[in-house]
């Protein structure tokens, strides 16, 4: 991921209007898996386990695959799960436009080994598509994962 952009893999950020239900705007937490000039690849975080266990950490199973990053603090209080489930790329303009904005703001980053199994995990979703794949392999070699 080229260093002027301002999303950086293994970024927490909180996003205050995510989407909008009944209840007003809705708050999700996303991390920066990798990107491109154009596009950050992200998947969101929960709180719910909904049959995703914390051991393995990495699961692909049904009925939601997930990885576990366990309690990360501050903010994230909960024992968390990275959502495995298809998610499109974010616009990097929109991205940046969203910090700027203050619609993101980054909560927390988390540590280079916790990083690479989450990619590794990630890469390896059955909904992650070929392209974010090997952006997600690359980013680990550039991280010099094991």
């Amino acid at each position: 991921m080229p260093a002027n952009l301002l999303a950086v893999p293994g970024q927490i950020y909180r996003h205050t209007r995510y989407y909008r239900d009944d209840a007003g705007w809705q708050t999700k937490y996303l991390l920066v898996l990798t990107g491109t000039a154009d596009d950050v690849v992200y998947r969101l975080l929960t709180s719910r386990a909904h049959g995703r266990p914390e051991n393995p950490p990495c699961y692909h199973g049904d009925p939601y695959p997930g990885f576990y990053l366990g309690l990360i603090g501050g903010s994230l209080s909960a024992k968390s799960w990275l959502d495995l489930r298809q998610q499109d790329d974010y616009d990097q303009r929109e991205f940046s436009a969203s910090v700027a904005a203050g619609l993101l703001s980054l909560e927390t980053t988390l540590p280079i080994a916790q990083l690479c199994a989450a990619l590794d995990c990630t890469a390896n979703a059955m909904d992650t598509t070929r392209q974010q794949s090997r952006l997600m392999r690359d980013e680990r070699a550039r991280l010099g994962c094991e």
